[in-house]
């Protein structure tokens, strides 16, 4: 029995028992509606029909508890719920609300359940179900991992329903006329004889009554907002400058923090010589924190600037000083002992290299990244006996909810965390270092609320950036075709290291080690994929696409110099190769796109890559030219498949910045230690893709998929592949390793 199916006969076994618990109790308890946490504070007057709808003297409130990070997550909840209630996304005010489990997140389960995204059996979808079911039970209320469409698709124009026929019910108590005989458009409840009662006048009413559930959803024909191209909610804000984000958050009588610790991350600090920051100017108190300390000051760069003159001795890194130590590390991990799964294991690959030598094999490097988001961290805490208050933009609320109870000795009851414009994380907000230190200074001054701000050299010594990892890949071709593929990827566990900071065990094989790699819809006669957990280096956490970022690049440039060594088109043995009709049909159309095939011309290259991440099938060609100063990158030609658009304009802005945001840190990008510290400070040295070099995008979106899938993660993955396959088309050079500015120039 392959470790896959033992894996999947283990989870059935233990997830059911779980659930059901031998009783009906578990089974209830999963079907049960969470408690509506809007409805412990409600004045009179007020409504809240839904966890996501509520209604007072002021208008209609719509809770969107998925944070938003610059990538529309708001106005796209809005536009679902709005689409059902049938209001107009100008006649609404969002809020992400409080953390709670009402809120938790239900498209995590196709992640965490160890079968492909295209299997649909039943064993699959069952396994799925008991996977939400445990995330139910924990409460989690996650944004990431790319579903936050998902997520909310059905969940949120359900609660839209609920609130119409709600307010239609209490229309037709007021009114004496039939529920079957009332309409409602843009916020009113319309009766037959015209008259129109808005559902703030209905609120109270709807108080009363017991939520409508026996509900239809609209069918698609019927939509004004969804797949639709509509103003987001927050762009006039965001086009004008006044949209309010975390950093610029105050809180009256506050004052302000900057932190040292450490830049050998979770190494201590020996001792500190504060005594000529203490007579800066604005420095009002310097307390120690674990591995380092805090300067209070009356504003932030006054507090930077006292922080820049402590003095400190450090204690060494836990993990291994040097860079060649960290690679060494991996390449020592692709042993028995450090095999993490084997999810995939199709023919009977020993045998047939057992035959003879392989006719392709390399191995590939992906570096640390950091995850660089533009606004810098930070947050504001109040803390007092009896409550504390944090504003901060998160995309992990409950357990910063939870973390503040623990450290302040208070119930989660007594936490209010206030989630906030995020811009840009991509990842980076999954942690809550810079919260944990905001409480730990303001327990220090009781009542007063402290706002702490990393500078960008605080942020990159101790970000957690993307896994580093390694490859190895070879395979077979037989008749011009390919015909055997066997991949290994050694790398840290992300898991592991992200959830161990939240003291959050997650037990069994890390699904990151093989993500983008292992569920690729290939049908390859003899095929493996093989993960190594390596010993822990420095501490990670998710980046964008977590493993598939850099699984994708491993999994595709194997596939392609494979293909390259049996002859065939790139594209074309793709498409021959793929059984999933889906990502075939998105593979045939960035051909289309991209006129595949013809003549580019001199000294130009065309490179293609797929990958399916998180259920999103995504192709991408590249086109280059190859000039004396170096590479040009020309177009970009992209094709995905979600499902549904729900927001036209988004999806595309999205898919090209992903592209965008993976091709630069392909070309450029990197996070190196010595002496155990990281080497690269702000951007000047950690570049993204410059305005000049941003090729021409276009950009496709199919809508066959039976699931409704993400797009914020999706368009990462095959982009440095497409690029280094391009620049092998154009030049003859392969190159495996990122960042490729170690191996060719870009202008």
């Amino acid at each position: 029995m392959s470790k896959l199916k033992t894996i999947t006969r283990r989870t059935f076994l233990i997830g059911s028992t779980a659930i059901a618990g031998g009783v009906a109790f578990g089974a209830y308890m999963y079907k049960r509606d969470p408690q509506n946490p809007l409805t412990a504070n409600l004045k009179e007057g007020e409504a809240a029909i839904t966890p996501y709808v509520k209604i007072d003297t002021s208008g209609i409130t719509l809770i969107t508890p998925r944070t938003d990070l610059g990538q529309g997550t708001y106005s796209m909840q809005a536009m679902l719920i709005a689409e059902e209630l049938d209001v107009e996304l100008d006649q609404i005010k969002v809020d992400p609300g409080m953390p709670d489990p009402a809120y938790y997140n239900t498209a995590l389960s196709d992640e965490g359940a160890p079968f492909r995204p295209t299997d649909d059996s039943f064993a699959a979808e069952s396994t799925r179900s008991f996977v939400d079911a445990a995330m139910k039970f924990l409460g989690l209320q996650i944004t990431g991992g790319s579903t936050s469409v998902p997520d909310s698709y059905e969940k949120l124009r359900q609660a839209g329903a609920v609130a119409r026929e709600t307010l239609k019910a209490a229309a037709s108590q007021q009114s004496g006329v039939s529920i079957d005989r009332l309409k409602t458009e843009k916020g009113m409840v319309q009766l037959p004889d015209g008259t129109s009662l808005s559902y703030v006048e209905l609120a109270p009413i709807a108080a009363t009554i017991e939520p409508i559930k026996d509900i239809e959803l609209r069918s698609p024909n019927q939509w004004r907002l969804i797949g639709k191209k509509v103003l987001r909610h927050d762009i006039v804000a965001k086009s004008t400058g006044t949209l309010p984000y975390g950093i610029d958050f105050e809180a009256e009588g506050m004052v302000y923090a900057a932190v040292k610790t450490n830049p050998r991350q979770g190494g201590a600090m020996n001792s500190y010589d504060a005594t000529e920051a203490e007579k800066m100017r604005g420095v009002q108190k310097i307390i120690p924190l674990k591995n380092g300390i805090a300067v209070i000051a009356d504003n932030t760069w006054r507090a930077f600037k006292a922080a820049n003159a402590v003095t400190f001795d450090w204690g060494q890194a836990p993990y291994p000083a040097e860079m060649d130590a960290h690679w060494q590390t991996l390449s020592d991990s692709f042993t028995p002992d450090l095999q993490d799964s084997r999810t995939r294991d199709d023919g009977e690959i020993d045998n047939v290299f057992a035959e003879g030598p392989p006719d392709f094999e390399a191995e590939y490097r992906a570096p640390y990244v950091a995850h660089q988001p533009l606004e810098p961290l930070s947050a504001i805490a109040q803390i007092t006996d009896e409550r504390a208050d944090i504003w901060t933009g998160t995309q992990i609320p409950g357990f910063v909810r939870s973390n503040v109870a623990k450290a302040t000795g208070l119930t989660e009851a007594q936490v209010f965390v206030h989630v906030l414009y995020v811009g840009g994380s991509f990842g980076h907000r999954l942690e809550d270092d810079v919260v944990k230190q905001a409480v730990e200074i303001a327990k220090s001054i009781k009542g007063t609320p402290v706002k702490l701000t990393y500078s960008r050299e605080e942020d990159f010594a101790h970000d957690y950036p993307r896994q580093i990892a390694m490859a190895r890949a070879k395979g077979k071709v037989k008749n011009g075709k390919v015909d055997s593929f066997d991949l290994s990827i050694a790398m840290p566990s992300v898991i592991a290291s992200q959830m161990g900071r939240q003291n959050f065990p997650v037990p069994g094989p890390d699904p990151a080690i093989l993500a983008g790699a292992w569920e690729q819809p290939y049908a390859i006669p003899n095929y493996r994929t093989t993960g190594y957990r390596a010993p822990e280096l420095a501490p990670i956490s998710s980046w964008r696409s977590v493993g598939a970022s850099s699984n994708g690049f491993f999994h595709d440039c194997a596939l392609d110099e494979l293909i390259h060594a049996a002859g065939a088109d790139p594209l074309e043995e793709r498409i021959r190769l793929m059984w999933h009709e889906p990502s075939r049909k998105v593979l045939e159309a960035v051909g289309e796109m991209s006129n595949w095939g013809s003549d580019l011309g001199e000294n130009r290259g065309r490179g293609v890559a797929f990958c399916l991440s998180f259920g999103t099938a995504v192709a991408e060609v590249i086109e280059v030219t190859n000039t004396e100063n170096g590479i040009k990158i020309d177009n970009v030609y992209v094709a995905a498949e979600v499902g549904k658009v729900i927001d036209p304009i988004n999806f595309d802005n999205l898919v090209k910045g992903g592209v965008i945001w993976g091709l630069g840190h392909a070309m450029n990008c990197q996070i190196t230690y010595a002496d155990g510290m990281a080497q690269q400070s702000n951007f000047h040295d950690h570049e993204g893709m410059r305005l000049y070099q941003c090729p021409n995008i276009e950009v496709r979106a199919w809508e066959n998929g039976a699931k409704v899938r993400g797009i914020g993660e999706p368009p990462v993955p095959p982009a440095a592949p497409a690029l280094a396959n391009a620049i092998f088309a154009a030049t003859g050079k392969r190159i495996r390793e990122m960042p490729f500015n170690k191996h060719i120039d870009f202008v």
